[in-house]
């Protein structure tokens, strides 16, 4: 490979994270602003993340198109294939974040005009939460941290405590009255996309780790 090809290369590659970290940003809006529709009774911003879930998409399998280009015509190895395999992998972990940002979205629509059932405090944490661990997962790929990297993932025991809170809590409201049974149960589903988030960012973790180690870990 020569020197001009080479730098074209890495040009290529550095040009495929700054679009991880693209993805990575229009996932994070995505789970922050169904949240707060949720929290306003915003039908219109709802449906609008419903509607733009197209665009995440569209965005991976962008992102997924070029590693394997670059794998066709580069051969890279060793390091570089470690970091084009983990944007792979990252992309359908964030992909998957923004289907339940997209199913957040849908509950409040499904809610519609009912009343709320309480004030939401633990879920919006939650989303905060959330939403912190992805960032950080991210700035730690691009800087190749992988200690910060096993850090946030330990950070999913949190999320993980609110969502048995949050569920508990909700379990209460519908045994003492059944009438609260289905408002109750759309707020746990919003709980559960939130804690599957987490865990598809602990995922993003293991595959820092491994673009910097070379070692498949869990974390």
């Amino acid at each position: 490979m020569t020197m001009e090809i080479r730098a074209g290369y890495h040009k290529r590659l550095r040009e495929i994270q700054g679009e991880v970290l693209a993805l990575g940003s229009m996932v994070e809006k995505a789970i922050l602003h169904s949240v707060d529709a949720l929290k306003s009774r915003d039908l219109t911003t709802a449906q609008e993340i419903v509607d733009n879930d197209i665009y995440v998409n569209r965005k991976r399998f962008t992102i997924e198109e070029q590693c394997i280009q670059l794998i066709a015509t580069q051969q890279p190895m060793a390091g570089d294939l470690r970091t084009i395999v983990s944007v792979l992998s990252i992309v359908t972990e964030l992909e998957r974040i923004g289907d339940y940002a997209e199913g957040i979205a849908r509950v409040v629509v499904m809610i519609g005009d009912d009343p709320p059932l309480k004030p939401l405090i633990d879920i919006p944490r939650m989303a905060d939460k959330t939403t912190r661990m992805l960032r950080n997962s991210l700035e730690a790929f691009a800087n190749r941290d992988a200690g910060a990297a096993r850090d946030i993932a330990a950070q999913d025991e949190e999320i993980d405590s609110l969502y048995d809170q949050i569920f508990r809590e909700l379990l209460t409201f519908m045994i003492e009255d059944p009438r609260t049974i289905t408002r109750a149960t759309r707020l746990i589903w919003v709980a559960h996309n939130l804690e599957r988030s987490a865990d598809r960012v602990t995922n993003i973790c293991e595959r820092v780790v491994f673009a910097v180690t070379g070692k498949m870990e869990e974390t």
